[in-house]
């Protein structure tokens, strides 16, 4: 059964730091590019972030870009978001996504909230 379950998010004040991460199971997510997505309240879900199957690229959102960094340990099967200096627009639903081809796979997401 394939999961991939999200955690770390929360409410944080302007500024300060979070650490999301994104367990997977249930299919060989080294062999699958992972994105961060997120989705505020009556906007669109947007990508973040992009990380290759080994690691070795990454790519960023204009808006994140900076002060958010994407990484994997394909060791533990899981996938990170550190997110530093953020802002109450930071604020929505993060989702974690698989994809390898025509397969994709969607975390059920971690709320982070910004504000003071």
């Amino acid at each position: 059964q394939v999961q991939l379950v999200e955690s770390g998010g929360g409410l944080v004040q302007p500024g300060g730091s979070l650490r999301l991460s994104c367990a997977t199971s249930g299919f060989t997510s080294g062999d699958y590019a992972m994105r961060w997505y997120r989705q505020a309240p009556g906007k669109e879900r947007e990508l973040v972030a992009h990380i290759t199957s080994a690691g070795g690229s990454t790519s960023y959102a204009d808006s994140v870009k900076g002060r958010f960094t994407i990484s994997r340990d394909n060791a533990k099967n899981t996938l990170y978001l550190q997110m530093n200096s953020l802002k109450p627009e930071d604020t929505a639903v993060y989702y974690c996504k698989a994809t390898r081809f025509w397969s994709n796979y969607w975390g059920q997401g971690t709320q982070v909230t910004v504000s003071s």
